[in-house]
């Protein structure tokens, strides 16, 4: 599974303004409404449902954000750069500012499981986090996450 098979150009957020943990689900969960087009409140409430069972702050300033979704056809992703980075209440406790939302549907238990292991792989390179956080744009930001080959390039830019 590649990460072009999960995120499109247009869910690319190169510098969201979020305050805190709630507001981001919340501007995550509009973004998502418009790719899916699904209910705004459901994407939201299937968010924070996830949150309450433990955080989705992985460490070193990374959040995967996930839920499963009855009205979802397939898996969606959303990547979003934050301004600033948010208290999480991450495992590390280190403020979150790089997200990789993943909605799929209730029935996809491997291919939701395969989307976040490929999410976690390669957001735990080091190398790309530096490149996504210096990224300017959200054409770098997705070509870096995709592996383009003019997303290295363009990073150094």
């Amino acid at each position: 599974m590649n990460i072009a098979d999960l995120l499109v150009p247009e869910a690319v957020i190169a510098c969201l303004k979020a305050q805190s943990k709630k507001q981001l689900l919340q501007e995550l969960a509009a973004k998502a409404y418009g790719l899916t087009h699904l209910s705004e409140r459901r994407i939201f409430e299937t968010l924070v449902e996830r949150e309450r069972l433990g955080t989705t702050g992985v460490g070193t300033g990374i959040a995967i954000p996930h839920g499963r979704m009855a009205e979802a056809k397939t898996i969606t992703g959303i990547f979003a750069r934050l301004e600033n980075g948010i208290d999480y209440e991450a495992v590390d406790s280190q403020p979150v500012d790089l997200v990789f939302l993943l909605l799929a549907p209730e029935n996809a238990g491997a291919d939701h499981l395969k989307a976040l292991a490929r999410v976690s792989r390669l957001l735990r390179e080091k190398e790309v986090c530096e490149k996504l956080r210096a990224a300017k744009s959200a054409e770098v930001l997705y070509a870096i996450l995709t592996g383009e080959k003019n997303g290295a390039a363009a990073s150094a830019a």
